[in-house]
């Protein structure tokens, strides 16, 4: 009698879903700059860019950059976090990743600094890319302020820290440590918006050649920012996104407002100052850890042990 031994199936290693599972974070990059710049090409090659085609982007609030912008933006960051967390996590890790959106319950402190202190350091920067010229706030800015940040809050925050801060962070720290991740999801950051230098919300075709880099400083400087906000609420993405809308509002709202003669460049340069400025500080506070209290085995940061304990200021 011959004996037949049971074996078991050899899986599936090859497709695309498995090809995402195995790499979820290089996927994720993909497919959040690929789709985000697929999308954009008509805005791009329109008069609103490099007028290639006679393409005209609908007008939303006295400019065609929401409607030429946004559905690149959900399509990008967004739908590329849900696809891969889809093929990887399931609904449990679609749960998870949906949960961080309603983590509002932090402490006040963190929206004062999201809300009221961060846009008055933003003032504050603004004054001094002004030139001199400077005004008080008009009564239909300050009445615009808030139905602004609120719009800001479903577009571009929305659209984009589902994927930087929600996805791409937890993942990018507990494989490469705080200011590892920091390292990687910055440039990505920036990179994801370099085609919008090809139009008008870069500044095209009058914005200095040196624009995209000084941009480009910034974003990988607020990202050390942003990171230890969302680390520190316990990873409340609504504080993340009020942060990061609450600088673009103020400067789109007051910045134009009160510093009618502000060049874009230099305020772009001003921001990255001050950016840089308060992720060195942040990160001399925190002995790098960003306030990350993940697994030990990542908390190792330029070969140094970090130890879960706070700086003398109280923060990790």
């Amino acid at each position: 009698m011959t004996t037949i031994t049971p074996t078991r199936a050899t899986p599936d290693t090859g497709g695309a879903p498995n090809l995402v599972r195995r790499h979820p974070l290089v996927a994720f990059a993909v497919l959040a700059c690929g789709l985000s710049w697929l999308a954009w090409v008509p805005y791009i090659l329109s008069p609103h860019g490099l007028g290639v085609w006679d393409v005209h982007v609908p007008e939303l609030f006295g400019s065609a950059q929401l409607a030429g912008v946004l559905p690149g933006a959900l399509l990008g960051p967004l739908g590329a976090a849900f696809l891969v967390t889809a093929v990887t996590d399931g609904r449990a890790g679609l749960r998870t990743w949906v949960g961080r959106l309603w983590k509002w319950r932090v402490s006040w402190q963190w929206y004062v600094l999201a809300l009221v202190a961060v846009p008055l350091v933003v003032v504050a920067a603004g004054a001094i890319a002004s030139g001199g010229v400077i005004r008080p706030p008009s009564l239909l800015a300050l009445a615009t302020i808030v139905p602004a940040l609120a719009l800001q809050m479903v577009t571009t925050g929305l659209s984009e820290e589902p994927g930087w801060r929600d996805f791409a962070l937890p993942r990018l720290q507990r494989r490469f440590g705080p200011l590892g991740a920091a390292a990687v999801l910055g440039p990505l950051w920036a990179l994801w918006h370099m085609p919008l230098f090809l139009s008008d919300w870069g500044g095209w075709p009058d914005a200095h050649w040196t624009a995209p880099l000084v941009f480009a400083g910034f974003t990988i400087t607020f990202n050390v920012v942003m990171a230890w906000v969302f680390n520190r609420t316990g990873q409340s993405l609504p504080l993340s996104m009020l942060l990061h809308v609450g600088v673009n509002n103020t400067v789109s709202v007051l910045w134009t407002d009160m510093y009618p003669g502000i060049d874009g460049d230099r305020g772009v340069l001003v921001l990255f100052v001050g950016a840089t400025v308060a992720a060195l500080a942040i990160i001399i506070a925190t002995r790098g850890r960003l306030g990350y209290t993940g697994d030990r085995d990542h908390a190792v940061v330029h070969g140094t042990d970090q130890r879960f304990v706070d700086s003398a200021h109280g923060l990790r």
